[in-house]
Order: structure tokens, then C-alpha cells, then sequence
């Protein structure tokens, strides 16, 4: 059976244009990865609502304003013993400068290794797993042209 589920992601963007990120090791094995901080929508939650309890949750951030939404991807995996099929809305929350995270999801802190922040040219570089793979170049669209202008497509990915 599969388990649909909505999510809210952030590109978190300092001054100095660095992306925090949270090395992800998935409870049924497998290679780490990098990801954005955000998860899944509670019931009832407006996205802006579920990124503000999810950057409280995994980063103990509250004081910011949630921006422009820059992607869109439906992702279908397993998680554990679950199949997931995973609609999630990657936002731009600009910040005032780097931070110390603090994680306060107990179920969040058993797959969390750690927490990173990357340039842009560090993103290009990456050998490890990026998710969304294209966040490299989100980034990269966000910074040199601004928040799109037209409806997103959805990326579409099946593990």
C-alpha cells in the first residue's frame, strides 16, 4: 500500500548565498544523503504553517519569513516499511546569517548524521547525494534570475 503524503522543504539562503543541508541516513539502510530541512504537512496545515513547525522542529528556527516557492517534485520511495508517495513544495526562506541548528523531532533525530552549510560551488561539487538531485541548479536559478515567474512543472521520481 502506499502512503500519499504532502511536504514543505527550505532552501535556506544566507547573505552569503550557503544552503544549510541534513545528512539523512533512510532506517532501512542504504547511502546517506543530503537534504533541505522541511517534511510532511500535518492535516489541515497550510504550507507556510508546516514549514514554520518543521524549522522549529528539526533547526529550533522561528523568527523568518517563508519565501517564494522555486520547485515542485512528487517523489514516490520507501521509507522504512512504508511506500510513500511524497508531494513536496521546496521553498526560499532567506535568513540573516548561519546558525547552530538544534533538532527537537525525536523521531527526526534517528536518521539525522549532521548538519552542513554549503556554497553553491560546494552543491556543484557534491560526491555525496543531493535530494532533489537538481538542487544544484535550483539554487543556481533562484540566485541569478529570482523566484520563477510562471507555473512550476512537477519533477516526477520513482525509487
Amino acid at each position: 500500500m502506499i502512503v500519499e503524503r504532502r511536504a514543505v522543504r527550505a532552501s535556506l539562503l544566507t547573505p552569503e548565498r550557503e544552503v544549510l543541508l541534513m545528512r539523512i541516513r533512510p532506517p532501512h539502510g542504504g547511502s546517506p544523503f543530503w537534504i533541505t530541512p522541511g517534511g510532511g504537512m500535518e492535516a489541515g496545515e497550510t504550507p507556510d504553517e508546516g514549514l514554520r513547525r518543521e524549522l522549529r522542529e528539526e533547526l529550533g528556527l522561528t523568527d523568518f519569513s517563508v519565501g517564494p516557492l522555486v520547485w515542485r517534485r512528487q517523489h514516490t520511495f520507501n521509507w522504512g516499511d512504508r511506500r510513500l508517495c511524497q508531494r513536496e513544495e521546496y521553498r526560499i526562506v532567506e535568513i540573516a546569517g548561519r546558525f547552530a541548528p538544534v533538532m527537537s523531532d525525536d523521531i527526526e533525530m534517528k536518521v539525522l548524521e549532521s548538519f552542513r552549510w554549503w556554497t553553491l560551488a560546494e552543491l556543484v561539487a557534491a560526491t555525496e547525494n543531493l535530494t532533489p538531485l537538481s538542487l544544484p541548479e535550483i539554487v543556481r536559478r533562484y540566485l541569478d534570475e529570482g523566484a520563477p515567474r510562471e507555473p512550476l512543472e512537477t519533477e516526477v521520481l520513482v525509487d
